[in-house]
Protein backbone atom coordinates (compact mmCIF):
# COMPACT_ATOMS: atom_id res chain seq x y z
CA UNK A 1 0.00 0.00 0.00
CA UNK A 2 2.01 3.06 -1.18
CA UNK A 3 5.63 3.80 -0.36
CA UNK A 4 7.29 1.92 2.52
CA UNK A 5 7.31 3.86 5.81
CA UNK A 6 10.76 4.52 7.31
CA UNK A 7 9.93 7.28 9.79
CA UNK A 8 7.29 7.18 12.52
CA UNK A 9 6.06 10.48 13.92
CA UNK A 10 4.48 10.39 17.39
CA UNK A 11 2.56 13.59 18.12
CA UNK A 12 0.87 12.23 21.24
CA UNK A 13 2.51 9.46 23.24
CA UNK A 14 4.90 8.79 26.09
CA UNK A 15 7.80 10.51 24.32
CA UNK A 16 6.60 12.49 21.26
CA UNK A 17 9.08 12.71 18.43
CA UNK A 18 10.18 11.09 15.18
CA UNK A 19 11.45 7.50 15.25
CA UNK A 20 13.27 5.46 12.63
CA UNK A 21 11.98 2.11 13.88
CA UNK A 22 8.58 0.83 14.91
CA UNK A 23 9.42 -2.05 17.24
CA UNK A 24 11.79 -2.14 20.23
CA UNK A 25 12.12 -0.19 23.46
CA UNK A 26 13.41 2.82 21.52
CA UNK A 27 10.81 2.49 18.74
CA UNK A 28 7.56 4.33 18.11
CA UNK A 29 5.39 1.37 19.10
CA UNK A 30 6.60 1.55 22.72
CA UNK A 31 5.55 5.21 22.87
CA UNK A 32 1.93 4.66 21.80
CA UNK A 33 0.92 1.19 23.01
CA UNK A 34 -1.63 1.57 25.79
CA UNK A 35 -1.37 5.37 25.69
CA UNK A 36 -4.91 6.79 25.69
CA UNK A 37 -5.41 9.18 22.77
CA UNK A 38 -2.08 8.37 21.11
CA UNK A 39 -1.61 10.02 17.73
CA UNK A 40 1.02 8.82 15.27
CA UNK A 41 1.70 8.14 11.61
CA UNK A 42 4.35 6.57 9.38
CA UNK A 43 6.08 8.39 6.52
CA UNK A 44 8.51 7.48 3.71
CA UNK A 45 10.68 10.57 4.33
CA UNK A 46 11.95 12.58 7.29
CA UNK A 47 10.73 15.83 5.71
CA UNK A 48 7.15 14.54 5.55
CA UNK A 49 7.33 13.33 9.15
CA UNK A 50 8.56 16.73 10.33
CA UNK A 51 5.90 18.55 8.33
CA UNK A 52 3.17 16.39 9.87
CA UNK A 53 4.54 16.99 13.38
CA UNK A 54 4.50 20.75 12.81
CA UNK A 55 0.92 20.53 11.59
CA UNK A 56 -0.06 18.56 14.71
CA UNK A 57 1.54 21.18 16.97
CA UNK A 58 -0.28 23.99 15.19
CA UNK A 59 -3.61 22.15 15.38
CA UNK A 60 -3.20 21.03 19.01
CA UNK A 61 -5.33 23.81 20.61
CA UNK A 62 -8.32 22.90 18.42
CA UNK A 63 -8.18 19.14 18.95
CA UNK A 64 -11.36 18.02 20.68
CA UNK A 65 -10.79 16.60 24.16
CA UNK A 66 -11.56 12.95 24.62
CA UNK A 67 -14.90 12.11 26.15
CA UNK A 68 -15.55 9.81 29.05
CA UNK A 69 -15.28 6.10 28.33
CA UNK A 70 -18.95 5.79 29.28
CA UNK A 71 -21.01 4.99 26.19
CA UNK A 72 -24.03 7.12 25.45
CA UNK A 73 -27.37 5.30 25.71
CA UNK A 74 -28.29 3.90 22.32
CA UNK A 75 -24.96 4.92 20.83
CA UNK A 76 -23.19 2.93 18.14
CA UNK A 77 -20.38 0.70 19.36
CA UNK A 78 -17.29 2.14 17.68
CA UNK A 79 -14.31 0.91 19.69
CA UNK A 80 -10.78 -0.10 18.95
CA UNK A 81 -9.60 -3.58 19.82
CA UNK A 82 -7.11 -1.93 22.19
CA UNK A 83 -8.52 -1.41 25.67
CA UNK A 84 -7.09 2.11 25.86
CA UNK A 85 -9.11 3.42 22.91
CA UNK A 86 -12.06 5.63 23.77
CA UNK A 87 -15.36 5.07 21.87
CA UNK A 88 -15.99 8.82 21.92
CA UNK A 89 -12.73 9.83 20.25
CA UNK A 90 -13.06 11.99 17.17
CA UNK A 91 -12.39 10.17 13.87
CA UNK A 92 -8.76 10.38 12.70
CA UNK A 93 -8.50 12.18 9.36
CA UNK A 94 -5.36 10.16 8.60
CA UNK A 95 -7.02 6.78 9.20
CA UNK A 96 -7.20 4.05 6.58
CA UNK A 97 -10.88 3.22 5.98
CA UNK A 98 -11.73 -0.46 5.50
CA UNK A 99 -14.98 -2.24 4.64
CA UNK A 100 -15.31 -6.01 4.84
CA UNK A 101 -17.82 -8.79 4.26
CA UNK A 102 -17.81 -12.56 4.06
CA UNK A 103 -20.23 -15.41 3.61
CA UNK A 104 -21.00 -18.87 2.28
CA UNK A 105 -23.24 -20.53 -0.26
CA UNK A 106 -24.59 -22.78 2.46
CA UNK A 107 -23.11 -22.83 5.95
CA UNK A 108 -20.79 -24.67 5.81
CA UNK A 109 -20.20 -24.58 2.09
CA UNK A 110 -18.22 -22.73 -0.59
CA UNK A 111 -17.41 -19.31 0.83
CA UNK A 112 -15.64 -16.08 0.10
CA UNK A 113 -14.65 -12.72 1.50
CA UNK A 114 -14.45 -9.22 0.09
CA UNK A 115 -12.72 -6.09 1.36
CA UNK A 116 -12.34 -2.49 0.23
CA UNK A 117 -9.40 -0.44 1.50
CA UNK A 118 -9.46 3.36 1.16
CA UNK A 119 -6.02 4.76 1.95
CA UNK A 120 -5.96 8.45 1.09
CA UNK A 121 -6.62 8.58 -2.64
CA UNK A 122 -5.76 4.92 -3.16
CA UNK A 123 -8.47 2.26 -3.41
CA UNK A 124 -7.77 -1.48 -3.15
CA UNK A 125 -10.27 -4.33 -3.46
CA UNK A 126 -9.57 -7.84 -2.16
CA UNK A 127 -11.47 -11.09 -2.62
CA UNK A 128 -10.87 -14.82 -2.27
CA UNK A 129 -13.05 -17.92 -2.40
CA UNK A 130 -12.76 -21.17 -0.41
CA UNK A 131 -14.04 -24.66 -1.20
CA UNK A 132 -15.48 -25.39 2.24
CA UNK A 133 -15.80 -22.95 5.13
CA UNK A 134 -18.34 -21.04 7.27
CA UNK A 135 -19.91 -17.59 7.31
CA UNK A 136 -18.08 -16.54 10.48
CA UNK A 137 -14.70 -17.68 9.18
CA UNK A 138 -15.16 -15.63 6.02
CA UNK A 139 -16.16 -12.55 8.03
CA UNK A 140 -12.97 -12.92 10.05
CA UNK A 141 -10.84 -13.62 6.96
CA UNK A 142 -12.10 -10.42 5.31
CA UNK A 143 -10.76 -8.39 8.24
CA UNK A 144 -7.50 -10.34 8.34
CA UNK A 145 -6.85 -9.98 4.60
CA UNK A 146 -7.47 -6.23 4.71
CA UNK A 147 -5.20 -5.63 7.70
CA UNK A 148 -2.47 -7.89 6.30
CA UNK A 149 -2.47 -5.77 3.15
CA UNK A 150 -1.30 -2.78 5.22
CA UNK A 151 2.41 -3.40 5.58
CA UNK A 152 3.12 -0.50 7.94
CA UNK A 153 1.48 0.21 11.31
CA UNK A 154 -1.67 2.18 10.53
CA UNK A 155 -4.65 3.83 12.16
CA UNK A 156 -7.59 1.87 10.73
CA UNK A 157 -11.35 2.28 10.93
CA UNK A 158 -12.77 -1.10 9.93
CA UNK A 159 -16.47 -1.50 9.05
CA UNK A 160 -18.13 -4.91 9.23
CA UNK A 161 -21.75 -6.06 9.20
CA UNK A 162 -20.82 -9.04 11.38
CA UNK A 163 -21.90 -8.73 15.02
CA UNK A 164 -19.75 -11.82 15.64
CA UNK A 165 -16.60 -9.96 14.58
CA UNK A 166 -17.39 -6.51 15.96
CA UNK A 167 -18.62 -7.73 19.33
CA UNK A 168 -15.76 -10.20 19.60
CA UNK A 169 -13.30 -7.32 19.38
CA UNK A 170 -15.08 -4.36 20.99
CA UNK A 171 -16.44 -6.32 23.95
CA UNK A 172 -13.09 -7.99 24.61
CA UNK A 173 -14.33 -11.53 24.05
CA UNK A 174 -11.50 -12.56 21.73
CA UNK A 175 -8.80 -11.29 24.08
CA UNK A 176 -10.45 -13.09 26.96
CA UNK A 177 -10.56 -16.35 24.96
CA UNK A 178 -6.89 -15.97 24.13
CA UNK A 179 -5.96 -15.36 27.76
CA UNK A 180 -7.95 -18.50 28.68
CA UNK A 181 -5.99 -20.63 26.18
CA UNK A 182 -8.83 -20.34 23.65
CA UNK A 183 -11.52 -21.69 25.95
CA UNK A 184 -14.87 -19.87 25.76
CA UNK A 185 -16.04 -21.52 28.98
CA UNK A 186 -14.43 -24.07 31.26
CA UNK A 187 -15.80 -26.84 29.03
CA UNK A 188 -16.26 -25.26 25.59
CA UNK A 189 -13.47 -24.24 23.25
CA UNK A 190 -13.75 -20.95 21.36
CA UNK A 191 -14.65 -21.41 17.70
CA UNK A 192 -12.27 -20.23 14.96
CA UNK A 193 -9.40 -19.71 17.39
CA UNK A 194 -6.85 -19.80 14.54
CA UNK A 195 -8.43 -16.77 12.87
CA UNK A 196 -9.11 -14.85 16.08
CA UNK A 197 -5.43 -15.27 16.95
CA UNK A 198 -4.37 -13.80 13.60
CA UNK A 199 -6.80 -10.90 13.94
CA UNK A 200 -5.62 -10.07 17.46
CA UNK A 201 -2.00 -10.09 16.34
CA UNK A 202 -2.87 -7.67 13.54
CA UNK A 203 -4.70 -5.41 15.99
CA UNK A 204 -1.57 -5.36 18.13
CA UNK A 205 0.38 -4.20 15.06
CA UNK A 206 -2.19 -1.70 13.77
CA UNK A 207 -4.52 0.56 15.75
CA UNK A 208 -7.93 -0.65 14.68
CA UNK A 209 -11.36 0.75 15.44
CA UNK A 210 -14.21 -1.68 14.65
CA UNK A 211 -17.53 -0.23 13.51
CA UNK A 212 -20.69 -2.26 12.90
CA UNK A 213 -22.76 -1.40 9.83
CA UNK A 214 -26.12 -2.89 8.90
CA UNK A 215 -25.76 -5.33 6.01
CA UNK A 216 -27.89 -5.17 2.85
CA UNK A 217 -29.08 -1.68 3.78
CA UNK A 218 -27.86 0.14 0.69
CA UNK A 219 -24.43 1.16 2.00
CA UNK A 220 -22.34 1.45 -1.17
CA UNK A 221 -19.05 0.01 0.10
CA UNK A 222 -20.73 -2.71 2.18
CA UNK A 223 -22.73 -3.76 -0.88
CA UNK A 224 -19.51 -3.80 -2.91
CA UNK A 225 -17.85 -6.09 -0.36
CA UNK A 226 -20.89 -8.38 -0.43
CA UNK A 227 -20.63 -8.60 -4.22
CA UNK A 228 -16.90 -9.35 -4.01
CA UNK A 229 -17.47 -12.08 -1.42
CA UNK A 230 -20.37 -13.67 -3.29
CA UNK A 231 -18.48 -13.60 -6.56
CA UNK A 232 -15.42 -15.16 -4.96
CA UNK A 233 -17.49 -17.96 -3.37
CA UNK A 234 -19.10 -18.75 -6.73
CA UNK A 235 -15.84 -18.55 -8.68
CA UNK A 236 -13.50 -21.22 -9.96
CA UNK A 237 -10.38 -20.02 -8.13
CA UNK A 238 -11.27 -21.62 -4.79
CA UNK A 239 -8.63 -22.51 -2.23
CA UNK A 240 -8.75 -24.77 0.81
CA UNK A 241 -9.60 -23.44 4.25
CA UNK A 242 -7.07 -25.88 5.66
CA UNK A 243 -7.68 -25.27 9.36
CA UNK A 244 -11.44 -25.70 8.94
CA UNK A 245 -11.08 -28.85 6.85
CA UNK A 246 -8.68 -30.37 9.37
CA UNK A 247 -11.09 -29.50 12.18
CA UNK A 248 -13.98 -31.13 10.33
CA UNK A 249 -11.86 -34.23 9.77
CA UNK A 250 -11.22 -34.52 13.50
CA UNK A 251 -14.94 -34.04 14.20
CA UNK A 252 -15.90 -36.71 11.65
CA UNK A 253 -13.37 -39.03 13.26
CA UNK A 254 -15.09 -38.56 16.61
CA UNK A 255 -12.11 -36.78 18.18
CA UNK A 256 -13.94 -33.49 18.80
CA UNK A 257 -17.44 -32.23 19.32
CA UNK A 258 -18.76 -30.10 16.46
CA UNK A 259 -18.29 -26.48 17.50
CA UNK A 260 -19.67 -24.82 14.36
Amino acid sequence: MGKPKKYYAVARGRNPGIYTSWFGAAGAEAQVRGFAGARYKGFPSLAEARQWMEHQKAAAPSIRKKRSHKKKPGGTVDQCGHAAECPGEAPDADAVIVYTDGGCLGNPGPGGYGAVILDGGERTELAQGYRLTTNNRMELMACIAALEALKDPSRVILHSDSRYVVNGMTKGWARKWRSNNWMRTKKDAAENADLWARLLDLCDFHRVQFVWVRGHAGHEENERCDALATGAAAGDDLVEDQAYVEGRTRIDSGLLDDQD
